[in-house]
């Protein structure tokens, strides 16, 4: 269900910083039409930390409701350092239809490995949907070992984790260790083909909020091991991969759809709007794959 590429969504505001469940209607529809393989509402790059628990269900509500006709699954985020808030959430989540749960690790408290595994039996046991793990010790200060891993994917819901801890090495080791059909998809668009080469089967993009089509074939292209055009996908788009993470994401990202004429250039704190310096670097991103018109200066 959760094979090829899947965004990572950016959640929308109004100026007053309210959710835009209009604009994020339409993001979802275009990431529909581009042939995304599946959703990712309330993650990171969806500024889920600030956002009220009644605004993580609306939002995976909206994903799921222009979602389910076209069949694309839906992987909501439902993670944090609270094992119990986590489970409610993503019994929530399961009761208005989500296809899966992505659950980041628990972030700040930084729990042992057999802390970690509890905390995600813990949520295995209280829900049937599947569920994704993401390890990204950049952000949550813990990294889940391939060990660990290899033990959470003897539970039956569990099925795969997003690996963002840009360690390649980690993740063969994992790949080693794990069934051949627990999913290993990146969390990184620049190093989602070092990861697929050694059997991953996916990715969770940031930058297919704005290439969403490009990004699905980069990955269709790898599953079907064909990586020499795989990889000219890769070089044409990488700088605009580069320039999404500029700055802490998904500052760049969701000033680049905002160029795009997507959504408002608007920021819950403490995330802030990307720098100017850094903006111009972004709008050059885009202009370079023709995602934006170039704008010349006149006298």
């Amino acid at each position: 269900m959760f094979t090829g590429c899947g965004t990572a969504l950016v959640t929308p505001f109004r100026q007053d910083s309210s959710l835009d469940q209009e604009a994020l209607g339409r993001l979802v529809r275009r990431q529909i039409d581009a042939g995304i393989n599946f959703l990712v509402p309330c993650g990171t790059t969806g500024e889920s930390p600030t956002l009220t628990s009644a605004e993580q269900r609306r939002v995976v509500e909206i994903t799921i409701e222009q979602a389910r006709p076209h069949r694309v699954p839906v992987l909501a985020g439902a993670g944090g350092n609270n094992t119990a808030h986590t489970i409610e959430m993503a019994r929530q989540f399961e009761a208005i239809g989500a296809s899966g749960i992505l659950s980041v690790a628990p972030y700040y408290n930084k729990p042992t490995q057999e802390g970690l595994y509890q905390h995600y039996k813990a949520i295995a046991s209280a829900i049937r949907l599947p569920i994704i793990l993401y390890n990204i010790p950049g952000r949550t200060g813990v990294n889940i070992e391939p060990a660990t891993i290899a033990r959470l994917a003897e539970i039956d819901n569990v099925v795969g984790v997003k690996e963002a801890s840009g360690n390649i090495s980690q993740m063969a080791v994992l790949l080693d260790l794990v069934p051949s059909k627990f999913l290993v998809l990146s969390g990184d668009d620049a190093i989602t083909l070092p990861l697929m080469a050694l059997g991953g089967q996916g990715l969770v993009s940031v930058s297919s909020n704005e290439i969403p089509a490009e990004m699905t074939r980069l990955v269709q292209l790898a599953l079907e091991n064909n990586f020499a055009a795989a990889r000219q996908i890769h070089r044409r788009y990488s700088k605009l991969m580069e320039a999404n993470f500029i700055e802490t994401n998904p500052g760049p990202v969701k000033a680049a759809l905002a160029l795009m004429g997507l959504l408002e250039p608007v920021f819950r704190l403490p995330l802030v709007a990307p720098k100017p310096e850094n903006l111009a670097k972004i709008r050059g991103a885009l202009e370079a794959v023709g995602l934006i018109q170039q704008v010349y200066a006149t006298r």
